[in-house]
């Protein structure tokens, strides 16, 4: 499982002109599920997600977490993130899990997410999504289940 972390001040999803998921100061997650994830990978992006020091405290360190500042999770599927681009001029998506099971994962993942106690909001699953957002820092950071980077 991949994840792409995003500080914002404010994120939202549009899907053909109609909003769905709209979040302020918290985190963009996007989130790429692979081929063998299973709910040890969801607790593990689940956890860095929430439990990274990533938000200023009162002296403008990055020490606080989603939790401690009450921030607000917007969570986009996004299996272009499973890409890998080292041959040839187009990405191979080998490596994604078929889109059936990764919509019960991606549901799964969700659904612990909210059981945080944090506000969790969502894009809509296999959609065409425009995601807008406001990047705050620009804070963005790369998480991946099987530690490979």
């Amino acid at each position: 499982m991949r994840g792409v972390i995003q500080r914002v001040k404010e994120a939202k999803v549009v899907v053909e002109e109609k909003e769905y998921g709209k979040i302020g100061r918290g985190i963009l997650l996007l989130l790429g599920i692979e081929n063998g994830d299973d709910e040890k990978d969801i607790e593990y992006i689940l956890k860095k997600t929430i439990d990274l020091r990533i938000f200023p405290d009162e002296k403008g360190k990055m020490n606080l977490t989603l939790r401690e500042i009450k921030g607000e999770l917007l969570v986009v599927s996004q299996f272009t993130l499973l890409g890998d681009c080292r041959k040839g001029r187009r990405p191979s998506y080998s490596k994604a899990l078929s889109p059936k099971m990764a919509e019960k994962i991606y549901n799964l993942f969700v659904e612990k997410a909210r059981k945080t106690g944090i506000i969790v909001e969502t894009g809509v699953f296999q959609a065409m999504m425009e995601v807008f957002l406001i990047n705050d820092g620009p804070v963005t950071l790369l998480l991946d289940s099987k530690k490979t980077f």
